[in-house]
């Protein structure tokens, strides 16, 4: 019986220790923000979405379904800035979409877009252009402030 007992308080006493010393490795993790200041749009009708992302595979997303975070933010005299908090280290891209209409999504013409758009490291695209995360990518590893032209077709 003192056996039984002694290994259930061992038990205990282990799990509590790995719960704690897994605590405080989510605690020693710095944390980062990034601020996205857009810039060049046309006009201040709608919003601007900032689409954050962190894999290869989910850039450029036109229908808005692989990001990591993705934030909606107000236009005041041709500039909309918004900021992603508690942001881990790590490789990122930023897709931005100026949505005049306001309903999320890209409106599109033939094959280019209305609207105007952007991405993190792009002055400018097109079809032989095409945005990627390889280039978009940036590496945060402290608090970062980036611009980003809006482009229109």
């Amino acid at each position: 019986m003192k056996t039984k007992s002694i290994r259930i308080t061992t038990t205990i006493i282990l799990l509590f220790s790995l719960f704690i010393s897994s605590h405080s490795v989510t605690q020693d993790t710095k944390l980062f923000s990034l601020t996205v200041d857009v810039h060049g749009l046309r006009n201040n009708e709608g919003s601007v979405v900032i689409t954050l992302y962190n894999r290869e595979d989910a850039f450029p997303d036109e229908h808005y379904q692989k990001y990591v975070r993705k934030i909606t933010v107000t236009i005041e005299n041709g500039k909309a800035i918004g900021t992603f908090s508690n942001l881990p280290e790590g490789k990122y891209a930023v897709n931005i979409l100026h949505d005049e209409d306001n309903d999320g999504k890209i409106k599109k013409g033939f094959i280019l877009p209305k609207e105007g758009i952007g991405f993190s490291n792009y002055q400018s695209f097109g079809l032989g252009n095409r945005p990627k995360f390889s280039k978009a990518s940036f590496m945060l590893e402290n608090d970062m402030f980036i611009r980003i032209k809006v482009i229109y077709m």
